[in-house]
């Protein structure tokens, strides 16, 4: 370990690269700590994270509270499969199920396989509860979406890379327009074994797109019209990161009033993970009413490590921080900040075309397409700078900083992205 402890940069990622699978191509900045809204690379320079682990790490990095619930818990007991019941499970799902206003909460690990279990439930749901014949279930998706990388859910992904040579794929899903609510109704009305729809409230990995205020509003109603579950893939929108607790935020116990336009929508099934944690153990969550979570029963699903205790703690803590510390309502200040700042680095600039998002989920749209490497480049630059973000879609660059952050430190990384763009600009 003491060798290892010794890498520089450039060894650390040529071991990346030797030993380890290419399954993606990094940022070339290897850090080693974290805390607040600050990492250090092995070489001791220290940046702003504005990426924030994908909106993981939305309470900071290495947050004590819940690194401390991490930690105590580990010590006491920290698994026991579903075979046994333990202290905290019971707990946890209490505290969520009333802080997001549900009924009940079915525990996993990873956003995928959060996914993967709303999907089964939808199913389930539609043969057992709204009578379609066995095996005809359909569930409605959207173009561009991004729900993770197992082979069902890359089977209605439209991104050749995600897809491309993982075939057979499965069967069961319509892909629709995002924000076409047209195109909505008349999937419904025109195919009754649809058990449900599944949709961001913001399309991230797409480039923060951002919908109509009313889309959400308008498809719920159209669930409810044609007897179709409402799901909400929150895993990157949720737990503050758009100014309110959910982006959907539907009768939960967020006491925020910045609706930014958007009126509540309550999902039938909702999906959490991410930032559940604050980014430092695994946790996603479905929760449902009673309803639709009955069809579950014994043997229908699980995992061994899905509700096990330190997730249990971890979650409670991390929740407890968003609600204490007011992170929803900071996002929602400081990314109205950061959209006007920007809006009026905008006015006059060559590189940049526009910049959109929600709370502190935004994105910029850089002047290129999406086959050139200058939103890269800009990244690189902006590392060098002192702050680290990623592009997505080629063109775009996402900022998703950690929602603990200052109004200081803010106006100070919007003085890093100006400063940084003013290098690309013709």
């Amino acid at each position: 370990m003491a060798i290892l402890d010794q890498l520089t940069s450039q060894q650390a990622i040529d071991l990346e690269n030797k030993y380890g699978a290419h399954n993606y191509h990094p940022l070339p900045v290897v850090l080693n700590r974290g805390e607040g809204v600050y990492v250090w690379d092995v070489e001791g320079k220290k940046y702003y994270d504005f990426l924030s682990a994908y909106s993981a790490v939305n309470q900071g990095h290495s947050h004590p509270k819940i690194v401390n619930a991490m930690v105590k818990q580990a010590q006491t007991l920290a698994l026991t499969s579903r075979a046994f019941h333990n202290d905290m499970l019971g707990k946890y799902e209490k505290f969520a199920c009333e802080f997001f206003g549900f009924d009940k909460l079915l525990p996993m690990n990873t956003g995928a396989e959060a996914v993967e279990t709303a999907l089964k439930l939808c199913r389930k749901w539609a043969y057992e509860v709204k009578g379609i014949d066995e095996n005809k279930a359909e569930i409605i998706v959207c173009e561009n979406n991004f729900h993770g990388r197992t082979t069902t859910i890359i089977s209605f992904s439209n991104d050749p890379v995600a897809r491309k040579n993982f075939g057979p794929y499965t069967n069961g899903f319509i892909k629709i327009e995002y924000n076409n609510i047209e195109a909505l109704e008349a999937t419904l009305k025109a195919n009754s074994n649809v058990a449900g729809f599944l949709v961001e409230p913001i399309q991230g990995e797409a480039g923060v797109y951002v919908p109509n205020d009313d889309y959400l509003t308008k498809a719920k109603a159209l669930c409810e019209k044609y007897n179709v579950l409402f799901i909400a893939d929150e895993v990157q929108t949720g737990i503050a990161r758009t100014g309110r607790l959910l982006a959907t935020c539907g009768n939960c116990s967020c006491e925020t009033k910045n609706c930014d336009k958007s009126p509540d929508v309550k999902p039938d099934v909702l999906i959490l993970g991410k930032a559940i944690s604050g980014g430092v153990y695994p946790v996603s969550a479905v929760l449902a009413n009673n309803n639709v979570m009955d069809v579950i029963k014994p043997g229908n699903h699980g995992s061994t490590f899905g509700g096990n205790p330190v997730a249990a703690a971890v979650a409670m803590a991390a929740l407890e921080v968003v609600r204490d510390e007011n992170l929803a309502e900071n996002a929602y200040k400081l990314g109205d900040l950061f959209r006007s700042e920007l809006n009026d680095y905008i006015k006059t600039s060559n590189i940049v075309n526009l910049v959109r998002g929600k709370g502190l989920l935004n994105a910029i749209l850089i002047n290129d397409d999406e086959e050139s490497d200058t939103a890269w480049n800009i990244c690189l630059a902006l590392r060098d700078n002192g702050l680290l973000a990623k592009p997505t879609h080629g063109n775009i660059i996402r900022f998703a900083p950690p929602l603990v952050m200052t109004e200081a430190q803010l106006l100070d990384c919007v003085s890093i992205i100006k400063k940084t763009l003013k290098q690309f600009e013709n």
